[in-house]
Formats: C-alpha cells, structure tokens, sequence
C-alpha cells in the first residue's frame, strides 16, 4: 500500500469494505486507489487543480468549512429553558442521531447505500456517548437534540426534527459552548459541510468564523 494511503477501520466497519483516506495529492497514490478494490476519499484546498482527480476516477463529494470562535469572541444567547447535560441514554440520542445527517459526504456519495452512511453516525455516536462526551440538549425539559465534543471541538450535533426550525438552536449551542468555555477551553471549533446553511449561519449569529475551506473527493473502485 502507497505510504500516502491509509485505512480507516471506522469506516470499514461501517461499510463492510475497505476504506481508505488519501493524505496527499500523489499520482502514485492516485493509480494506487484505481487498481486495488476499496472505498477512498481525499482531502484538497479548493484552489488546487482536480485534474489528476479526474484523471483517476474521483469525484467531488463535499466541501467542508471550519466554525471556530476564541472566548472573547463569542456572542452567547442565553434562555433558562435551555440546559445541557451528559445524562442522555444512548437510545434517546440514537433516536435523533439516525438518518440526521443527509448532509454528510457519506449520504451524499451515490456509491454508498444510506443505511451504512446512518451506521456510520450511529456508531460515532456510540463510541462518544461511551466516553462520557455527548450532551443531550434539553429545551423546556424536553430533549431536543445532542451535541458530541472532544475537548474544545463540537464533532458531532443533530437537533430532533420536531425542534428544528424554532430558532432554538442558538440557545442550546450557546449552554454547551458555555460549558465548555467554563471548563477552560480557550477555542472552540467544529467541522460543517457548506451547504449546510442553516449550521454556517447558526455558527455566524454565535460570533464563529469560517475558516479552512477543504474540497473532499471520493472514488468507489471494485
């Protein structure tokens, strides 16, 4: 295997094939991809040329941003209806987390079933809840969706489909970020897709800024 080439065994599991994450634009790397069976995916700024991409049989998945906000630069919204805590049950955030992502490279990838992308959430989920970082965010006492961190960075969130579109977000995040902030992280940062517009503004209005645009590609080789 091309040293540029390694196996992602969370991903693997999930799809039930070997998937792999390309870590440097090499055309080696490349015609590796192409002639062993597997599932690839590829990390590249966006000003750099995808030809060699195309050349190989890639193809464009997904553009993700970076939210990231310093202390003093965050804009709380505060609501004594909002709370978060680490008590959630694995089941009642599973409940929310699967099928909430259909903005996720993996649901948009056509070469991947849909159910294994939701397994794939499902399992991050899993792993996170049982290493004691995953919030449940409560609004009016009712669960209302999760939030998953490590550290200082927000890696996985989903709101329940009954709460979204109620402007109740900016006061959920705000009860984690607070949190967080509290426990003495300096930054805090996350990882959305762009067309992802609610989460990009949602982080805007909490005083985030978007940084580290990174194109990914993906390529299916039987």
């Amino acid at each position: 295997m091309h040293p540029a080439i390694r196996r992602v065994e969370w991903d693997s599991i999930a799809f039930g094939r070997d998937c792999y994450e390309i870590t440097a634009l090499e055309e080696q790397a490349l015609h590796a991809a192409a002639t062993r069976p597997g599932h690839y995916s590829i990390k590249i700024e966006p000003l750099v040329s995808k030809a060699l991409l195309h050349q190989y049989g890639f193809y464009y998945c997904d553009t993700l941003i970076e939210p990231h906000c310093q202390r003093d630069h965050f804009h709380g919204y505060h609501d004594p209806r909002a709370r978060c805590s680490r008590d959630a049950t694995l089941d009642e955030l599973l409940a929310i987390c699967h099928g909430a992502f259909e903005h996720g490279r993996f649901h948009r990838d056509f070469n991947l079933p849909r159910a294994q992308a939701d397994l794939r959430y499902d399992n991050w989920l899993r792993q996170v809840h049982a290493a004691g970082n995953a919030y449940g965010l409560y609004f009016d006492q009712q669960l209302a969706g999760f939030m998953a961190v490590d550290g200082g960075r927000l890696i996985l969130h989903a709101m329940a489909p009954q709460f979204r579109g109620r402007g109740l977000a900016k006061f959920l995040w705000t009860a984690v970020c607070d949190e967080l902030y509290a426990q003495g992280q300096l930054e805090i940062s996350s990882s959305i897709s762009a067309a992802n517009l609610a989460a990009a503004n949602l982080y805007l209005t909490l005083g985030f800024r978007l940084q580290h645009p990174v194109d990914v590609y993906h390529r299916m080789t039987k």
